[in-house]
């Protein structure tokens, strides 16, 4: 659950910034975290490695028994991308899911689901999956983000041209000035 708050709290800063490439590293944190725990099943099965409860006998269990087996942890994939997809979107919201990443990680030995090489593997195999997909998935998104939302192609939210409805200045605002070296807010310094 903490994940998913994470995963919109990131989409919420994206969509303030208005910024097609932040939008972008938003929707691929989430999309990627699902690519990442698609992409663990056959390495969970293809290792087979059995969880801690199954190979030592006596073992304080705090939560119920599970049918998979533990190599690599899904619940530290998935926190492992989600994780490293945000530090892409905002750098103090990216800490901030790495700190619940490794608590999650933690819980997940304490409770005796898991050993700590099982939440380690899954953690990176999560980070990885968002790494790597950043350079494939994050251009194509971002081209689409721009094509569908008219705040981050630059424009209003009344559909024109110009500054956008956060103060902040679009690509056509300031393309005809660039050429020349200034900016419109240089040219508006200069009259006062």
């Amino acid at each position: 659950m903490l994940l998913a708050v994470l995963l919109l709290a990131g989409w919420w800063l994206a969509r303030q910034r208005s910024n097609p490439q932040t939008m972008a590293a938003a929707v691929w944190a989430a999309l990627g975290t699902l690519v990442a725990d698609g992409l663990n099943q056959p390495i969970v099965n293809a290792v087979a490695e059995k969880r801690p409860y199954a190979s030592i006998p006596h073992m304080l269990l705090l939560v119920d028994r599970s049918a998979d087996y533990g190599f690599p942890s899904d619940h530290a994939v998935m926190a492992g991308a989600v994780a490293a997809g945000l530090c892409y979107v905002n750098r103090r919201l990216g800490i901030i899911a790495w700190i619940a990443a490794l608590l999650l990680a933690f819980s997940r030995v304490y409770v005796g689901a898991h050993y700590p090489h099982d939440v380690a593997a899954g953690l990176l195999v999560g980070a990885v999956v968002i790494v790597v997909g950043q350079y494939a998935a994050r251009p194509p998104l971002t081209w689409l983000i721009t094509r569908l939302t008219p705040a981050a192609a630059g424009h209003r939210r009344d559909g024109h041209p110009g500054v956008t409805g956060r103060g902040h200045r679009s690509a056509t605002n300031l393309e005809p000035n660039r050429r020349r070296g200034r900016t419109r807010r240089h040219r508006l310094s200069q009259r006062g």
